[in-house]
């Protein structure tokens, strides 16, 4: 049997740890440098990542102008943002949407005063089905490309990461090759990643202009138009109760 001195001292050092988890906790929650603080009065706030069906150390709750998510019709993204003015452009392929299977897809032409265009492609699902990286189309249809991610800042403080595809490919009839870059990521619609309540893949492609760095940084102004600030998941998991 326990006696009273050893209850007293198991307590003693009950009362230590629960003392030093309220003292060390917060450091052990994965940190955001930089980012700003979210809770729970920030609407529009989804789950960004690089990967659709594990989580990275890119994964960050951003806070969004547009719905984002399969519960709202993704025609209702704005076609005017910023400087850009977009108009829709279905599908035509039908194999691709039988192949695909998703639950709302969406394609659009966006341009600036600049006569710069951007194509956006959102596909949403509640499976893995709709997703694939953008590599394996380019792979198959014969093009050379580079990968990488890359962070983009947002305007009221932190950053989300896309990855990016630097894809060449000489057609007969050019005489230069055509090159395209491609820049995406996954939004989710809370922390809790479940498939069924869905996933939309977020897509910006463009043609060179500049170098790859000067055609990313085009897309990260489109990018900001519509995501406002990102910060921690564990914080927003904090501030949400979840």
């Amino acid at each position: 049997m326990l006696n009273r001195s050893s209850l007293t001292a198991g307590a003693v050092v009950l009362l230590l740890l629960i003392g030093l988890a309220v003292v060390y906790w917060p450091q052990l929650l994965p940190a955001v440098a930089g980012a700003p603080s979210l809770t729970a009065t920030d609407e529009l706030t989804y789950i960004t990542d690089l990967d659709f069906w594990q989580r990275t150390p890119r994964e960050r709750a951003v806070v969004a102008t547009a719905y984002f998510d399969l519960q709202h019709d993704l025609n209702d993204v704005p076609l005017t943002v910023g400087d850009w003015t977009g108009v829709n452009e279905p599908e035509t392929n039908q194999e691709v949407l039988i192949l695909l299977d998703p639950e709302q897809y969406i394609q659009r032409l966006y341009t600036d005063s600049a006569g710069r265009y951007l194509w956006l492609s959102m596909v949403g699902g509640r499976s893995s089905q709709p997703f694939h990286a953008p590599d394996i189309c380019y792979d198959a249809d014969g093009w050379q490309y580079d990968l990488g991610s890359h962070p983009t800042r947002l305007d009221e403080g932190g950053e989300i990461y896309g990855l990016w595809l630097h894809g060449k490919k000489q057609f007969p009839d050019a005489a230069t090759p055509t090159e395209h870059v491609v820049y995406y990521f996954y939004l989710f619609p809370d922390a809790q990643r479940n498939q069924a309540d869905g996933i939309v893949l977020f897509k910006l492609t463009s043609s060179r202009y500049g170098t790859l760095e000067e055609t990313l940084a085009i897309h990260e102004e489109f990018v900001r138009t519509l995501f406002r600030k990102a910060g921690n998941p564990a914080e927003l998991l904090r501030s949400t109760g979840l």
